[in-house]
């Protein structure tokens, strides 16, 4: 499925429009990355655990976004954004959301 953050997909044309679509994921973060992280900080550095964690969020709620607009029978999704916000106690949730337009291409 293509999916996209431009409006339109150069060389296709949207035939259908199915509606807004997205994916959610909240995942905590874990007291041992927590504590490398914080280490990291002193040190300098970039935290690959936290990377990790941020990437894999990601491609988690890009793939529900995926399966969402499959369901409603797009082949592709225009407009995509893509949310990360910090949750809970001490921000110990990262929640990320992809949204887009669900669309039919030729």
């Amino acid at each position: 499925m293509l999916m996209t953050t431009t409006p339109t997909i150069e060389g296709h044309q949207i035939v259908e429009y199915h509606g807004v679509v997205f994916g959610e994921v909240i995942t905590g973060i874990n007291f041992v990355k927590d504590f490398f992280a914080g280490i990291r900080n002193v040190v300098g550095g970039r935290s690959g655990s936290y990377e990790e964690e941020l990437s894999k969020a990601r491609n988690n709620a890009m793939s529900e976004m995926e399966q969402r607009a499959m369901r409603m029978g797009a082949n592709a999704v225009v407009g995509v954004d893509i949310d990360y916000e910090v949750l809970g106690t001490n921000n110990g949730m990262l929640m990320v959301s992809a949204t887009g337009t669900a669309v039919t291409i030729r």
